[in-house]
This record gives C-alpha cells, sequence and structure tokens, in this order.
C-alpha cells in the first residue's frame, strides 16, 4: 500500500511511543488519523499535537482487553471517516518475572492488552475492510500488529511477555495466510522491536484497579522491571525509526518488521534447537554478564552448594 494521502489510519496505543510516532507520520502524510490510548490526559494532548499537523483526527480512549471498547472504536472510526485503510494494533503491556510467579492477574492483564487488544482489532476491522474491498476494486488496506522479539525467542524471567508476544506472532502470522486466501486487497504485518525506548517500563501505571497486583512485587519481579527499564532506556534506535520502518514495510507488503536485524543470530539458534532437537541453547552466550546477575540475585545461598 503506497497511496495514503486521504486514506485513514486507525492506531492503539497511540498516546506515546510507537502509536504516537505512527500518528505523526501518518498525519504528515496527509491521512485521517484515529487515535486510540487507555491514558486520557497523554490521549489529549497527543491527538491535539497530530492535530495541529494538519490532520483530521478522532481521538478514542479505550482499553483494548474489552471487547465491546473495540467494537466502539470501530463503530466510531467507521461514522467519522468510513473503512479504515491502515490499522496499527500497537497498544501493549511488560511484565515480567520467573514464571511461576505471575499472578492470576497478572496473565489477565498481560493477555488482556498483548494479545486479546490485538485479536479485538483484527476481528473488528479485518471484516469492515474486506467489505470494502469487496466492494472497490481501488481499495487497498493492511493491518501492522505489534509483537516482540519476545515473540520468537524465549528470555529467562519474562514468561507472561514472551507468551503473549509468541501469540501476537501466531495470530499475524495465520492472518497474512488467511487473508492471502480470500483477497489481494488487504495485507498483514508484524512488528517485532527489540529494546527501543518508549514507555513501556513503566505499563504499570495503567494497569486496572481490578487487574492489581495483590501484593508486593516478588524478587523476581523486580529484577526483571529494573533489567528492562535499563535495556530499553539504552536502545539506540528511536520509536521515530521504528514507527518509519513501518511505514516503509507497508509500502512494501513486507510481513516481516524488525528494528535490529543483528539481534536475529539467536532466533536462528532456536530454530536449530527444534530441528536439531537439543535443548534449549542459553539466551545469553553474547553476554554472560547478564546471566549471571540473575543468577546471583534470584539463588539462595544454599542453591549454590
Amino acid at each position: 500500500m503506497k497511496e495514503l494521502a486521504g486514506r485513514t489510519a486507525v492506531i492503539t496505543g497511540a498516546a506515546s511511543g510507537f502509536g504516537l510516532e505512527l500518528a505523526r507520520i501518518a498525519a504528515q502524510r496527509g491521512m485521517n488519523v484515529v487515535m486510540a490510548d487507555v491514558q486520557a490526559g497523554a490521549l489529549e494532548a497527543a491527538v491535539a499535537e497530530v492535530g495541529a499537523l494538519g490532520a483530521a483526527v478522532l481521538g478514542f480512549r479505550l482499553d483494548v482487553a474489552r471487547a465491546a471498547e473495540v467494537e466502539a472504536l470501530g463503530a466510531a472510526t467507521r461514522g467519522r471517516f468510513g473503512v479504515p485503510h491502515l490499522v496499527v494494533n500497537n497498544a501493549g503491556v511488560g511484565a515480567g518475572g520467573l514464571i511461576w510467579e505471575h499472578s492470576a492477574k497478572d496473565w489477565e492483564w498481560v493477555l488482556g492488552v498483548n494479545l486479546m487488544g490485538v485479536a479485538h482489532g483484527v476481528r473488528v476491522f479485518t471484516p469492515m475492510m474486506l467489505e470494502a474491498a469487496a466492494a472497490d476494486a481501488a481499495y487497498e488496506g493492511h493491518i501492522v500488529n505489534t509483537a516482540s522479539m519476545a515473540g520468537l525467542l524465549n528470555m529467562p524471567n519474562m514468561g507472561v511477555y514472551n507468551v503473549s508476544k509468541h501469540a501476537v506472532v501466531a495470530l499475524s502470522e495465520t492472518l497474512y495466510q488467511d487473508l492471502r486466501l480470500v483477497t489481494s486487497q488487504v495485507g498483514a504485518s508484524v512488528l517485532c522491536p527489540y529494546f527501543v525506548p518508549t514507555g513501556i517500563g513503566q505499563s504499570q501505571r495503567n494497569r486496572p484497579a481490578d487487574e492489581g497486583e495483590g501484593g508486593a512485587a516478588t524478587p523476581s519481579q523486580a529484577m526483571a522491571q529494573a533489567m528492562l527499564a535499563r535495556a530499553v532506556g539504552n536502545g539506540k534506535v528511536s520509536a521515530a525509526q521504528v514507527a518509519q520502518m513501518v511505514f516503509d514495510a507497508v509500502a512494501e507488503g513486507r510481513f516481516y518488521i524488525f528494528s535490529h536485524p543483528r539481534a536475529l543470530a539467536p532466533v536462528q539458534s532456536r530454530l536449530e534447537d527444534i530441528l536439531l532437537q537439543r535443548n534449549p541453547s542459553d539466551p545469553y552466550a553474547a553476554k554472560p554478564e547478564l546471566r549471571e546477575e540473575l543468577r546471583a540475585g534470584l539463588r539462595r545461598p544454599t542453591d549454590e552448594c
């Protein structure tokens, strides 16, 4: 999809990070922009900024984990601008810790936003895009789902996040294949960023009260939070650069979008593990100091005996 001017983009998680940068580019390209986010104040400011770029903007406050709210977003989009041409299911949250220490509420929250938020977006917008394609041979549409390199790897101490992002990759690959069965006018991509400075390290600030942690963070969860914040904060590729990569991929009809192609070596090792039926490789082989940091923080003195 190369023609963007006058067309409509829907972006979730649009008040900050990748979402806001995507909205800025969409506005600069002459698109109508639907900006959806759970953060009411940040969304209001982001909508004002993007509107000042000359775009027609619809701001919509929602929790993507809630089916009815995404359905309402679809109705509002159609009512204001008609069927969208670009849909970016981008909203996401970060969480870590030893996998058996995640509470039921942790699983509900992370899978609700990271996985079901994408599933609801696909469920709501794909049918209307296919309807538009059937009615107009000139219609072009594209859906982008934000996953993560964690959707291709399984780093320790990040269990619930890994699971959610692997599911998004699987959902997106299936969406791509399913669309190819029925149309050539609607495409799909999956974004798998590595460590990029965004607000994902502070995801807890947006956690609904009814999905609270139910207690203090465990040592493993505290370590995951600290290491994620450090890695994200030290990222050299910006959210703006990643947003441009997304638009480039959409223009080229390219499915996989990687912010750090050099980080694919561990993915190759994982695939080789599977093909050779060997035990999972050490994900910290290239950075053993991180593995030792985790071990030192999580093992009790008696574990070393």
